[in-house]
């Protein structure tokens, strides 16, 4: 897709290079970040208008990063860090890490160092309940290394130290093509904080990790029992989210394109629904990505890419957590890497990668269905959407 006007203004450079500008009364901000083999700088921070669901095109200000595909938050909402999926072959080959520090009132970002995740590809990052450590999945595309879960600890300041763990897990070998080693997608604490999750594309596993600094800040993470959870043969686990009560999660499993649902309970999960994203005798290509709630904990919105390009919203049964499916979605774009629910939850803003756009959409807070598109944004190979609001 070709760009708009507004791009000369995206490429101003780097932190601080554009001018601080005040915040509508009626708008929220946030951050996107994006992939940069193309005229992208890297990592943009926008005015959104609640009232209109419009983002402002020209940025608030624009931070030059190398492909900062990922965005964390700290729960105060001082710190953002990104992860930098770099590899060999491209323009920085080193996979990094960076912090920024965020100005309380301007929600200026300024560079406060950067480290080495000591893998290819970093595509998914977050901080352990207590903010003392960043967990960097390493997911690498390539067989060797092959992925891994590298622990960043984090001071008081921001200011990140460089990688006291690395771990790697046994591959499935099921998919010849995909599953040669291991791929680490993301990992996440749990609601109590006292375990970690990381979720292996490449293993059809989620490893479990008890988290325990005390004992030992240089190596914070061991084995919990039972240390994983099997998944479907050839299956590929992305991402997987906690409901707000900590009593369920949900897990997209990228490559069968599936939502599995579990029971949680101290450090362990119990799957107990497989829904399928495809549409029966559908053969559309199928990549099962994003996964967030509603602010209620009511519906539950799903990505699926490939040829798909579809936003599945299902309803969560209150009882039991399971879900029922309400409505396909076209997102009117290609490959919904990720998206993201507006503070108001009036609205979805969709991240198409590959059609270098971000697709804001209507919801209705009671029914969850999702309406009207309301602004197709043009912007080059979005990845990671996030409001700056307390977490």
């Amino acid at each position: 897709m070709k760009m708009r006007n507004f791009w000369p203004l995206l490429m101003a450079g780097s932190v601080g290079a554009m001018a601080v500008q005040a915040a509508p009364a009626d708008s929220q901000e946030l951050l996107v970040g994006s992939y940069t083999q193309g005229q992208s700088q890297g990592l943009y921070r926008l005015h959104f208008n609640e009232r209109t669901g419009q983002i402002d095109a020209k940025p608030l200000q624009v931070v030059k990063s190398s492909n900062p595909s990922w965005l964390t938050l700290s729960k105060d909402l001082k710190f953002v860090f990104a992860v930098n999926e770099n590899s060999p072959g491209q323009t920085d080959p080193i996979g990094r890490v960076s912090s920024y520090s965020l100005a309380p009132k301007t929600h200026q970002l300024s560079l406060i160092n950067q480290v080495q995740s000591q893998g290819n590809e970093p595509t998914h990052s977050s901080l352990s309940a207590d903010g003392n450590y960043l967990f960097v999945s390493n997911y690498s595309v390539d067989v060797d290394p092959g992925g891994s879960l590298a622990v960043v600890p984090v001071s008081a300041d921001g200011h990140l130290s460089p990688v006291v763990q690395l771990t790697s897990h046994p591959a499935s070998r099921v998919d010849p093509e995909r599953q040669q080693s291991a791929h680490v997608h993301s990992s996440v604490s749990s609601p109590d904080g006292r375990f970690v999750f990381a979720n292996d594309l490449g293993a059809d596993r989620i490893f479990v990790y008890r988290y325990d600094p005390k004992a030992n800040p240089e190596h914070p993470l061991t084995p919990a029992e039972p240390a994983f959870v099997q998944l479907p043969p050839g299956s590929g686990p992305r991402h997987l989210l906690f409901s707000a009560d900590g009593k369920r999660a949900y897990l997209t499993l990228e490559m069968s394109a599936q939502v599995a649902v579990f029971d949680y309970q101290d450090g362990k999960l119990t799957q107990r629904q497989l829904v399928d994203l495809a549409a029966s005798g559908n053969k559309e290509k199928k990549s099962a990505a994003a996964l967030h709630a509603s602010k209620d904990g009511q519906y539950l919105y799903v990505s699926n890419r490939g040829t798909a390009n579809q936003l599945l919203v299902f309803a969560i049964d209150q009882s039991n957590g399971q879900l029922k499916e309400i409505q396909r979605r076209s997102v009117e774009g290609d490959h919904p890497r990720e998206f993201s629910l507006d503070p108001s939850n009036r609205y979805v803003l969709i991240g198409n990668q590959k059609s270098n756009e971000i697709v804001v959409i209507e919801r209705d807070a009671k029914t969850g269905f999702l309406g009207k598109t309301v602004q197709k944004l043009p912007f080059e190979a979005p990845s990671d959407i996030k409001f700056l609001v307390r977490q």
